[in-house]
């Protein structure tokens, strides 16, 4: 089960102008099986923890454990490993292959990382309550529809870890309340811990916990106001 902690965690990238702070000795903890939403204003950080919690990047200093795995100090193959072991990703924009159906493209994602299983695949859908669209082409999907394949393709190889990123971004109110029951069912049965960046204030309290940040810091944590009863 996945225990993940942040500490000390910074990310500073260089300009023309200096270097910029996208992120600021951010120190986390995160529960097994817990859902978080980090919430806070537009270029405040929240990607950039998220792209750090998912080793697409190693951060500036402080650590990043996940388990027993300090990200921080994984080479590029390790991080990569980790990535496709590990973590299921979840994206605003789905980015699915156009010539492959729904079905074909969960499976060619679980083919990526073992082998082809296009059983699990069509179960995983059916949990997503896409059975009766599995054999269709993303150009005949609706936006809820082809978001929620994105999801099936994040997760079919049952990842400790589930990140996504504005998964709702891109849907009606409707379509994003659905989604994100769907996408919590599936986060349930695996035992995952899920991580989701939202603007979507609705969103953000379906979830177990929310953590703002501010300015690359964390400026509050539900998690602190349930442990003192306020």
């Amino acid at each position: 089960m996945t225990t993940l902690r942040a500490e000390g965690v910074s990310k500073r990238y260089p300009t023309a102008r200096g270097g910029v702070d996208a992120l600021r000795s951010v120190s986390l903890g995160i529960a097994s099986g817990e859902s978080v939403a980090i919430v806070g204003p537009s270029g405040c950080g929240k990607s950039t923890l998220l792209g750090l919690i998912a080793a697409l990047e190693p951060p500036t200093r402080g650590s990043i454990v996940v388990d027993d795995l300090d990200l921080a100090g994984l080479d590029e193959a390790a991080r990569a490993r980790y990535r496709r072991e590990a973590v299921g990703l979840v994206f605003q924009s789905t980015n699915l292959l156009p010539f492959l159906t729904a079905v074909e493209n969960v499976d060619v994602a679980l083919a990526l990382r073992t082998q082809s299983d296009p059983a699990a695949a069509r179960a995983l859908l059916e949990t997503l309550e896409l059975a009766e669209h599995a054999d269709r082409l993303p150009d005949q999907l609706s936006g809820g529809q082809r978001q929620r394949v994105g999801i099936a393709r994040a997760v079919v190889h049952r990842p400790r870890l589930i990140l996504a990123d504005e998964p709702t971004g891109e849907l009606d109110t409707t379509s994003s309340a659905r989604t994100m029951d769907l996408l919590r069912r599936v986060q349930r049965e695996l035992g995952a811990t899920l991580i989701v960046v939202t603007h979507d204030e609705g969103i953000a309290r379906s979830l177990d916990r929310l953590v703002y940040l501010r300015d690359g810091r964390v400026v509050g944590d539900t998690a602190s106001t349930r442990a003192t009863g306020v």
